[in-house]
């Protein structure tokens, strides 16, 4: 099953790929990532002010974050089942028309309990929309681009994280906290319109297999099995870690809350780097013949090097050029798990998308857990955040491995 799409430049063909690159063609799907990152982490910003407003803890506030994280990574896998089954465009109405929904509730929430319920709601419909934008791209962007696609898509995803939220907060400080999630609301809502253009409507998926099944087919397929095993160590790693990075660089450097605001700027860059990077760098490996995923191993080594010069490089440049290849690395690995949910098993790119977050979420909570455990934070930082990061980097290179040597067994005889 796929979706068809318009591509405004190039020549579709029957699954409707085109050879050429052109993002207006995604700009849909593209408003929605730049949306979804601003929502992820919008409320932080705001908690004093919410709390204050709707008179409980910033504790009691917090846990709309908790609601919103949870809702997202327990439904993502029935509902990236449905998006493979009954296509990528109902998947994505729905999730955004709830999207809508969600944050105009939070917008008009005079209490907790509405709030809470709609950003729970709010991580719905992003489990909803989200795996099936991954998906659709995947099945609609040629072999030459995908990487390209993918790459821009998360960048900009990193960018709704580290552009947006500042700008909700700023919106939210001119015009007071709602304010910011009614711009959440419209600007989704002025998206739907082109996704009504450019993703079209496909037949629904005639399967046998039972909801539960389907769910965990993912886990059945050996190379997707040991991919999300790979991406739970490299996000335990990697997010794990990255729960303790303000607290790090406080005990080593003494850095004020402002300074520490704008390592959200390092971390945005960075993550923008490795998007675009991997995207490219992917494309053309495969442009060679390679789809093994080839740089999985390398940004593992990447990301265990950022994370130690983080946590124990001389001097704070270094610290600060660690986080960089830090995030890098993150944005190189996250675009090559998703070229692979995207391609390993066609019939279920949604659902297996929808792995991969959960198994992110996942191996943050487990990373962050265990660096907390150091009385330390630079020595559980490094020893956590370093050595599972140079194991991620095993298992990817044992993945790695494993695509090359499938692909020569399937390779025609004769052919090199």
């Amino acid at each position: 099953m796929s979706s068809i799409s318009d591509a405004p430049t190039g020549q579709a063909d029957e699954t409707g790929q085109t050879d050429s690159f052109d993002w207006l063609r995604y700009a849909g799907v593209f408003a929605l990532l730049f949306l979804f990152g601003t929502e992820t982490f919008l409320v932080s910003p705001l908690l004093p002010t919410i709390s204050d407003d709707i008179k409980v803890s910033e504790a009691a506030a917090a846990s709309s974050v908790t609601a919103y994280v949870l809702a997202y990574a327990i439904a993502a896998p029935f509902l990236g089942l449905l998006s493979d089954r009954f296509g990528r465009r109902r998947a994505l109405v729905a999730g955004t028309a709830l999207f809508v929904v969600s944050n105009a509730a939070a917008a008009l929430s005079t209490g907790l309990t509405l709030l809470v319920v709609s950003r729970a709601v709010a991580g719905l419909a992003a489990a909803a929309a989200g795996p099936a934008i991954w998906a659709h791209i995947a099945e609609t962007a040629s072999d030459r681009v995908r990487g390209r696609a993918l790459g821009l898509g998360m960048a900009l995803f990193s960018c709704g994280q580290v552009v947006g939220v500042p700008l909700g907060g700023l919106l939210a400080g001119v015009a007071g906290w709602r304010s910011a999630f009614w711009a959440l609301a419209i600007g989704t809502a002025a998206a739907v319109p082109l996704l009504l253009r450019q993703v079209r409507p496909t037949a629904v998926q005639d399967v046998q297999v039972g909801a539960l099944k389907g769910v965990l087919a993912a886990w059945g397929i050996p190379t997707l099995r040991k991919a999300l095993v790979v991406n739970t160590v490299f996000h335990a790693a990697n997010l794990g870690a990255y729960t303790f990075l303000g607290a790090l660089l406080v005990h080593r450097f003494g850095l004020s809350v402002q300074a520490l605001g704008l390592i959200g700027v390092l971390v945005g860059a960075g993550s923008v780097a490795g998007s675009l990077l991997g995207g490219r760098l992917g494309d053309r490996a495969r442009a060679a013949g390679r789809t093994d995923l080839p740089l999985l191993a390398l940004w593992g080594l990447l990301l265990a090097v950022g994370i130690a010069l983080s946590a124990k490089g001389p001097g704070l440049v270094l610290a600060l050029a660690g986080i960089v290849v830090w995030f890098v690395a993150s944005g190189g690995f996250v675009t090559d798990q998703q070229t692979l949910a995207g391609t390993a098993a066609p019939e279920l790119r949604a659902t297996s998308s929808a792995w991969l977050t959960s198994t992110m979420y996942a191996g943050t909570g487990l990373g962050a857990w265990a660096v907390g455990a150091f009385a330390d934070v630079s020595a559980g930082t490094l020893a956590v955040g370093a050595g599972l990061a140079l194991l991620a980097a095993l298992g990817g290179l044992l993945l790695s491995t494993g695509l090359r040597r499938a692909a020569a067994v399937s390779r025609p005889a004769g052919q090199e």
